[in-house]
């Protein structure tokens, strides 16, 4: 009688801590308004594999990509707010938000160490803590990513000298690339990136600026004719979570998040995204869009058309009393 006791005993105690490890199990919904076969997507279902490995299933990510839950400019309030767990925010979709960020975009601005998304994603981040963290308040930044240099894709016209560009309307995001493209004679246009091929389709914009890796997701080949080398600037994007969330989270959760974002993710994200642009400029030979380049002496008129803009940016930033100078010294250094 008393072994059957104890049984039910140890049973009862087995439930009652199976019920408790389901209750607090967490899953964190995440918000992106890339499509599902972008590299973002690929990096968080590796990443949310691996916390629920190492949680033993406590922790795992519910990922919402192609806007399903907002558009690029609402990621970060929604975060922000608490409307989501986590949400990947790109700077430029509310240009003149992240001044500081920003400048990680300007023209041909890169790490002494290279320019490649491995080297610039975890330089970033590294500095995020110091520089960026005030500029998006309410979040934790878990790390923080620069996109291999964006080119200029357009349609008809063979961006083989300066003057080709004069008249066309390119779309943009930021105000970064809204000052290039206004350099170049051409109009900007605030296209969102899923609407971008349909925007390029019907003719409402004759180009767009885009790494190769965005091209690919946001299937551009067939309505592009020519993308040209190299990039001029990069986009600069955050994977945020929200401050109060990860406050919540167990001690043991939380130094999980830490141990697996921070500058080795930025770096390793990065890596994907540099194998993902050789992917991408690949699907766009293969798609018959013709790769050129800027003869020498016109790309030396460019330097000289977009030398201005780092300057102007930098004065700009430091009179809001914000500490432009020393984190672009500290980025590029």
């Amino acid at each position: 009688m008393l072994h059957r006791t104890i049984t039910r005993f140890a049973l009862a105690l087995a439930l009652g801590a199976a019920s408790l490890g389901a209750a607090s199990a967490e899953t964190l919904k995440v918000s992106s308004y890339l499509p599902p076969n972008h590299t973002f997507q690929k990096m968080l279902e590796q990443w949310s594999a691996e916390l629920s490995e190492k949680s033993g299933g406590q922790l795992s990510l519910e990922i919402f990509p192609a806007g399903q839950l907002g558009p690029a400019p609402r990621q970060f309030e929604m975060v922000a707010e608490g409307a989501v767990d986590m949400a990947i925010v790109l700077h430029g979709s509310t240009p003149g938000r992240f001044p500081v960020t920003e400048l990680a975009g300007l023209p041909l601005s890169y790490p002494s160490t290279g320019q490649n998304s491995a080297v610039t994603s975890r330089r970033l981040t590294e500095l995020a803590p110091e520089y960026l963290a005030a500029e998006h308040p309410g979040t934790k930044i878990l790390w923080m990513a620069v996109t291999p240099a964006l080119k200029v894709h357009l349609r008809s016209v063979e961006p083989n000298a300066i003057d080709k560009f004069k008249g066309l309307r390119i779309r943009y995001a930021g105000t970064t690339w809204q000052q290039i493209i206004e350099a170049l004679g051409a109009a900007p246009l605030p296209v969102q990136p899923g609407e971008t091929a349909d925007a390029l389709s019907k003719g409402i914009v004759d180009g767009a600026s885009f790494p190769f890796e965005a091209t690919k997701s946001f299937d551009l080949a067939p309505v592009v004719d020519y993308s040209m080398e190299p990039g001029l600037a990069s986009a600069t994007f955050a994977m945020l979570m929200n401050q109060a969330t990860f406050d919540r989270l167990s001690p043991e959760l939380q130094k999980l998040i830490d141990e697996t974002t921070g500058p080795d993710r930025a770096e390793a994200f990065g890596a994907m995204w540099d194998a993902g642009e050789a992917e991408g400029r690949q699907y766009m030979i293969d798609g018959g869009v013709t790769m050129t380049t800027l003869p020498d002496g016109e790309y030396a008129r460019l330097r000289e058309l977009l030398a201005p803009m780092t300057e102007t940016a930098l004065t700009a930033v430091e009179a809001a009393g914000k500490p432009a100078r020393a984190f672009l010294a500290a980025y590029t250094e």
